[in-house]
Formats: structure tokens, sequence, C-alpha cells
């Protein structure tokens, strides 16, 4: 004969835990193996017993079941006795206690986001204490991957959250091996709808100006016009237009040279393709080149593509540039453009970037993710993600890595 589980019933009756004189509020509770049909089964006792059902909530964790119902039952022992009785026939342990019938207040709440290659425990008691020490309180804990990195979401109430947001970026400043972001839980995080994503080091690992610099045997010199600008000693739009002309007498054969070296960031195509799948608007704004920009936009099925032109002419580079530069602000104003033209809030715009070009738009953005950014991109930009997996980004808009597996992406 099967072994039976432990069924035990804890029943207190408290002054004001009643909602009338006929009925009170009970919080069921059942764990055990899950099978199907287990909760149907439950729901016919609840329906005989005439409960009314206030809340519910399940978790499965390796094919066990952790169940918990707010019920509104009538006095007297026979409901609670069927209830125990069910347990003991589906091997399952069914316990309850009398609870406050006023339903909890709905009050402000948070989603932190914590990814890695792997979270350990004193990460997450890290994390955990950080959310303490600014009064929230965590409500529930979803695993939203195991590969190709780590990832949980909690959802917090309460608290303060700038005393939250600080304590956490406090803790991934101290803990570089993992990331923990914080967004406000509501309507606006489940409404983006529109993706800017620059290019160079975020959708690709490379920058395109270097793999055309070594075409054109110019890497050294290249290289340290880009150090000149990153020590603004000159300008971006100055260092661009003087490395471009570097780059003077290129042919087609060697343009596709350098395109035959592009490689995607790890995940790029599955990040990609489930924004696709889940609607969004996809747009790359990139410090590059369009060559190289367009060719990626009609591959992945991109909405947009903005960056810079190289001039052509007979079938060479001429070492110039077309049109208007897009640098710092270009970007950002690309951005707020693209969002008008497609009819999306600005607060509905996810961006994602690694460089100092890209800090205007990645703060223009409602969600501005900072992807293996600069130092000083992580320093303006609250959410950071610094792991070598760009469908990670994926994790921050609430999308688990089973959904993704769903689709076939």
């Amino acid at each position: 004969m099967a072994s039976r589980l432990p069924v035990t019933r804890s029943f207190v009756t408290e002054a004001g835990s009643v909602t009338g004189a006929d009925s009170q509020v009970i919080l069921l509770r059942v764990s055990g193996p899950d099978r199907p049909g287990l909760f149907a089964g439950l729901l016919g006792v609840l329906a005989t017993g005439n409960a009314r059902i206030q809340d519910v909530e399940q978790v499965v964790i390796r094919h066990q079941l952790t169940l918990c119902l707010v019920l509104e039952v009538p006095r007297g022992q026979d409901l609670l006795k069927d209830l125990l009785l069910f347990g003991w026939e589906q091997e399952v342990s069914v316990d309850f206690d009398v609870v406050d019938p006023t339903p909890s207040a709905n009050i402000g709440a948070h989603a932190v986001t914590v990814l890695g290659n792997e979270l350990t425990p004193s990460m997450l008691a890290a994390t955990a204490t950080a959310i303490a020490s600014g009064e929230g309180n965590i409500r529930r804990i979803v695993r939203l991957s195991r590969h190709p990195i780590y990832s949980y979401e909690l959802l917090v109430e309460g608290g303060n959250g700038n005393a939250i947001r600080k304590n956490l970026l406090e803790v991934a400043g101290a803990h570089p091996e993992f990331d923990v972001a914080i967004q406000r839980e509501g309507l606006a995080r489940r409404a983006k709808r529109l993706a800017v994503l620059d290019v160079d080091s975020t959708l690709i690992q490379d920058e395109i100006i270097d793999l055309l610099a070594a075409e054109a045997n110019c890497s050294e010199q290249c290289q340290a016009l880009t150090s000149q600008a990153v020590r603004g000693e000159i300008d971006f739009e100055t260092a661009l237009r003087e490395r471009v002309s570097l780059l003077e007498g290129l042919t087609e054969a060697d343009l596709e040279r350098a395109w035959d070296k592009v490689r995607l960031t790890p995940g790029a195509r599955t990040f990609l393709t489930t924004l696709k799948r889940l609607g969004f608007v996809v747009a790359i704004v990139s410090g590059g080149f369009t060559r190289f920009c367009n060719r990626l936009a009609t591959q992945f099925d991109l909405d947009h593509a903005h960056a810079n032109v190289l001039e052509m002419a007979h079938g060479k580079l001429t070492g110039n540039l077309e049109g208007p530069i897009v640098d710092r602000p270009r970007k950002a104003e690309l951005l707020r453009q693209i969002a008008v033209s497609e009819g999306v809030s600005l607060e509905q715009v996810v961006a994602v970037g690694d460089g100092a070009n890209d800090i205007d738009m990645l703060t223009a953005a409602g969600l501005g993710i900072a992807f293996n950014a600069k130092p000083k991109v992580r320093e303006v930009v609250e959410t950071s993600v610094n792991v070598p997996h760009l469908d990670a980004v994926l994790f921050l808009l609430g999308v688990s890595r089973q959904e993704v597996e769903a689709e076939g992406i």
C-alpha cells in the first residue's frame, strides 16, 4: 500500500476573523506531488461545500505542488473535514488557518531582476538585505532562466523605492559577478513596444570602423584617434571624420571582407527574434555605417536603421561622409523621432547601448539598459547587464527562457 503523507489541521478562532455570523475566511494550503486533475478535484470539494474563492496562487517546482487559496467558507466543520479527507485520498498535505477577512491593501511594487552566471545564496542574501533595508517586502520570486545565465525576478511590495534602488546599486557595484536591476511594476513595464539598439559592441561584438581600418592597413592610426576621443582631446565628429578619411580607396571587395568578419553578440539572434515575436518595433541606431546596418536590418527584418553614410565614387570610398553625423545627441533625437512615427510614448521604449554616445538615448527611453558598458555609462543609467549574452535583456522584460524555448526560438 502506498504511504500516506501527513495531514495537519490548524483551526483558530479570533475576534474579528470572520466575515459574518455564518461564514469565515481561511487560508488553505495544499502541498505534495503534483498530478493532472488535482486542482480540479479540490475545486469540486469547494464547490460542494459552497466555498467562495477570494484569492489563489500556485507554484510547481520539480513536480512538487504548493497551492494557497483564501476562501470564504460556511461555518461548521463539514467542508473542512472534506478537505482533510481529500488530502488523505490524494496523498497531499492539507492545512488551514483562519485569517483576517480584510483584503491586502494595494501598495506600490517593484520588479527586481537578479542575473548572473551563478547566483549563490550569498548573492541572493545581499539582494534580499538591500530590499529589506529599504523596508521592502519580497512577495513573490520567479525563476526566469537557468541558461545561458541564471536569473530570478522578485516582486517587491512597499518600502522606499529610492532607498531600495540605491541599496541595490550598491550591491551591484560591490558584486560585479552578478547584476541587479529594479523597475517599477505596473502597466508601463508590461507595455514596452519599441526597442532601439546600438550596433557596435552591442548587437555585434565588433567595432565596424576597426574592421574597415584593418582592411585599409591603418589600424594603429585609427585606434590613436579613438583614444583621443575617449580622453576628450577631440570630439566624436572630428574623430569619426578623421578615421573615415583613412579609409579612402577601399573597394567593394574590401567592404565585403569586413562584413564577413562581423560577429553577432551571443544571444543577439534570439533577442531580436523574440522581440519581433512579441510584436515590438525594433530599430538600430548606430555611430557606424549604413552599409553594414542596413544589411543587419534586412537580415533580421528590423523596422528602422540609422547610421552614418560612407561616400563612394567609382566603386571606392572617398574618405568622406554624406549627410548628418549620427552622434550622441542625434541618437536620442532619432529615438524620439521613431517613437513619434510609431505612435509610441517614450515610456514604452527600451534602449540598449554600451558607449558614452549612447547615454542620451538610454536616458530618454522608459527603460535604458547599459549592456557591458563603460563605467561612466553605468553611472548614469540605472539598469545594467554585464553578462555576454544579449538575450539576457529579455529577462529584464519579464520574459522567461522557458517561454522563449517553447516558441522554438
